[in-house]
């Protein structure tokens, strides 16, 4: 089941909002999302904000993780992210394809790829790991 109509509601008021983030696919293992570049997502040089690139990534992740949690998670947190930087863009959309790589009971393993939709070249690779939370017994 396509989850994006409802994550673009959760995230009403929070920093993936402020950045304009769409997402326009999430299901069990996959997150897809985009922004078109504005001045808010520039850093002072004129170029992309790494922050900027790294918070689509990121909330894609995040919200896979949740989506792909199981029943009795209360909820997760980042242990660990590596992002390797390959270029940048100053205008267009800004894309996001999170998927899932590895899920256990105690963590998940994500990759992200972020890429400039109009010149169709990768911007970002992104990886993070998250671990699950469950009831203290």
């Amino acid at each position: 089941m396509d989850m994006s109509a409802h994550l673009n509601q959760l995230q009403t008021g929070s920093l993936p909002d402020f950045l304009r983030i769409e997402w326009t696919e999430a299901r069990e293992g996959i997150v897809r999302g985009r922004f078109t570049v504005e001045r808010r997502h520039m850093a002072p040089n004129g170029y992309l904000h790494a922050a900027s690139v790294v918070a689509l990534a990121d909330s894609a992740c995040g919200y896979g993780c949740r989506i792909a949690s199981p029943p009795e998670a209360t909820g997760f947190t980042t242990i660990e992210i590596k992002t390797n930087y390959l270029g940048t863009t100053r205008e267009g959309v800004v894309s996001c394809d999170a998927r899932l790589a590895h899920s256990g009971r105690m963590t998940q393993v994500w990759d992200a790829v972020v890429a400039s939709e109009a010149a169709g070249k990768t911007i970002a690779l992104f990886r993070c790991t998250q671990m699950l939370l469950y009831p203290k017994t």
